[in-house]
Formats: structure tokens, C-alpha cells, sequence
């Protein structure tokens, strides 16, 4: 199993619009390219990390994930990025299921 993790730091003014349209559009628009099986959409509660969420996609596969890479992902990035222009901080991790 391959998860995917997105950490995004949000400017705190703007965190319910964004959380509401992660939750409505940007999640279930990258859940409709089928090639994750489940997500999970956190707050980190460090007080360090303030305004700061994770978002992990699950899949089968580095083949499925590179397929989203290359056939999905930059149009759903470039979305987010127009609506939240120099309001967020993301950083992108690909973690492999060793249990």
C-alpha cells in the first residue's frame, strides 16, 4: 500500500472556506480519478503546527501513483493554487506500507 500525504499550513482567515472546499470539491475530485482506494483528511494538533492539515490518499500501487502524477495532478494542484494564490504552504510525501 502506498500512501500519498499532503500538508497544506492554511492562512488562518481563510481556513473554513478552505477546509469546506477540500471537503466538497478538491477531495472528492481526486477520489473520482480512481485511482485511490481511501483517504483520511487530519488536523495536526502540534501547537507548532497551527492551521495545518494532512491530507493521505491511499493506493494500490507507485504505478498508480505516478499514473495520477502524470495524468491528474497538475490540473487538480493548479485549482487549488488559483483559488488559495499565496494563502498556503503544501509540502507532498510518498510513504510505502512496511506492517
Amino acid at each position: 500500500m502506498i500512501l500519498y500525504n499532503v500538508s497544506i499550513k492554511i492562512e488562518p482567515n481563510i481556513k473554513d472556506d478552505w477546509i469546506k472546499w477540500m471537503k466538497e470539491r478538491h477531495i472528492p475530485d481526486v477520489m473520482n480519478t480512481d485511482i485511490f482506494s481511501d483517504y483520511k483528511f487530519l488536523e495536526i494538533t502540534n501547537e507548532e503546527a497551527k492551521d495545518t492539515y494532512a491530507i493521505q490518499y491511499s493506493c494500490k500501487s507507485l504505478d498508480d501513483l505516478n499514473r495520477y502524477f502524470n495524468v491528474f495532478a497538475e490540473a487538480l494542484q493548479d485549482e487549488h493554487q488559483k483559488r488559495y494564490i499565496n494563502k498556503f504552504v503544501a509540502f507532498r510525501t510518498i510513504m510505502r506500507d512496511i506492517s
